[in-house]
């Protein structure tokens, strides 16, 4: 922490700069000064390749209007990626108020225990600084996520003990979502939840409480609330239920690299490929364009589940598969800067058929040689 910052609620209520404000309005007024700078698309999301005309700019809107936000999409579109880089644009460090687990401005505190350290300590009470790192959480939903997961849970024995009313706050015992508060949280694969859960955020993104046991708690939790979702959920494994997905303001449609350039770009950018001391692979690009094909030709396949969609996760695996593979040869002969050929390729078929879920179709075939398929496809383009 630095020095410079107020350490105490009696120092930080002479800083002006660090004045309340809600989550939604600290990230449109970060935001705007980049807007005006002139910065668009990928400017102002390094890394999402591709959705700077398409994605970026829904986004951007759902952070001025201060929507909460759904995004839609296949598996491997960068959805949990994107939901992180709303992070830039939160402030470098807020104050809060130490030893509250809501993490309440110590000039605007909530709930019974952040009144109860105001009250004992007054203008001493001790600040702490929350980076925006710390302010983001996620969480991914799964079926058997309770309420006490995300919420939290009332803990009768500390309540008698310390003579508490069961709708004490006091006598809660946080959940994620609350120990989350002023900053961003994002539910992944949203459907998953069960329904009631679901209830849950929607008390929360309505009516700013919730029944733990029973017991109505009051949360005025100051959130920004993401999620992400595949459509095919929708179907297969769970649903959002209409309540909680008409107060979410904001539902932006991801999709796949629309050019070969952009898939490369991001296979590019995300792998990670083998090299030791001595021995540097080397990709051409052909091989590269190769790789990218064979994912591009495996999402119009009749041998695989379009509606699962294919991962951009497989284009990177086998490009770090197809180099460990030109590695291992090189190591083996000696060579300083193996090149990898086509005969490497049937080395990614291990990193592809994990990564795609086939149709009846495929199932008749087999993993394998649908990926032998695929592979196929791909040198037809060129």
């Amino acid at each position: 922490m630095s020095g410079s910052l107020p350490t105490t609620r009696g120092a930080l209520r002479n800083e002006a700069r660090f004045a309340h404000r809600s989550v939604k309005a600290e990230l449109r007024a970060n935001l705007v000064p980049a807007l005006r700078a002139g910065k668009r698309g990928e400017q102002l999301f390094p890394g999402l390749v591709g959705y700077g005309e398409t994605v970026i700019p829904q986004v951007v809107n759902a952070i001025l209007a201060g929507h909460d936000l759904l995004l839609l999409g296949l598996r491997g579109q960068a959805k949990t990626r994107l939901a992180r880089a709303l992070a830039r644009f939160l402030d470098a460090q807020v104050p809060a108020l130490a030893g509250d687990p809501l993490r309440s401005h110590p000039l605007a505190p909530i709930g019974a225990i952040a009144e109860d350290i105001v009250a004992r300590d007054g203008d001493a009470a001790r600040v702490i600084w929350l980076t925006r790192e710390e302010r983001y959480s996620e969480k991914l939903a799964t079926p058997d996520v309770s309420v006490a997961d995300l919420i939290g849970d009332v803990d009768p024995i500390r309540a008698s003990r310390e003579g508490y009313d069961l709708g004490d706050l006091r006598a809660v015992t946080f959940g994620i979502i609350p120990r989350s508060n002023r900053g961003i949280f994002c539910v992944n694969e949203l459907p998953d939840l069960a329904p009631r859960i679901q209830v849950a955020l929607f008390n929360i993104l309505e009516e700013q409480d919730v029944q733990v046991r029973g017991i109505p708690l009051r949360l005025p939790l100051d959130l920004m609330l993401t999620f992400t979702a595949n459509p095919e959920d929708y179907t297969s494994r769970g649903q959002i239920i209409t309540p909680l997905k008409d107060r979410i303001g904001a539902q932006v449609l991801t999709h796949y690299p629309a050019s070969r350039d952009d898939g490369i770009a991001i296979m590019t950018q995300e792998a990670e490929p083998a090299r030791v001391d001595g021995c540097a692979p080397v990709v051409p690009e052909l091989v590269r364009v190769l790789i990218e094909e064979s994912a591009r030709a495996a999402r119009v396949s009749e041998f695989v589940d379009t509606k699962s969609g294919v991962s951009a996760r497989l284009t990177i695996a086998a490009l770090e598969a197809l180099t460990a593979n030109v590695l291992a040869r090189g190591l083996a002969l000696g060579e300083a800067a193996p090149v990898a050929r086509l005969v490497d390729l049937p080395a990614t078929l291990a990193a592809m058929t994990g990564k795609i879920e086939l149709a009846y179709e495929g199932e008749q075939e087999g993993p394998l040689k649908v990926g032998w398929h695929v592979l196929g496809e791909a040198v037809k383009t060129l």
